[in-house]
């Protein structure tokens, strides 16, 4: 099953729950983002100066 749960904060990107499973990252402040987005973004903000 393949349920359209909301779009990527960054990159709108549509992000689906797949057969029970959120297919994304969804954060403390409510947000989505798919996994590539969430991952640069965490990576800037552990290396804010790169």
């Amino acid at each position: 099953m393949r349920e359209l749960v909301g779009t990527c904060k960054c990159c709108n990107k549509e992000i689906y729950c797949l057969d029970g499973f959120f297919n994304g990252i969804h954060t403390d402040d409510k947000k989505i983002y798919c996994f590539e987005c969430y991952e640069t973004a965490k990576k800037k903000e552990e290396n804010p100066k790169s």
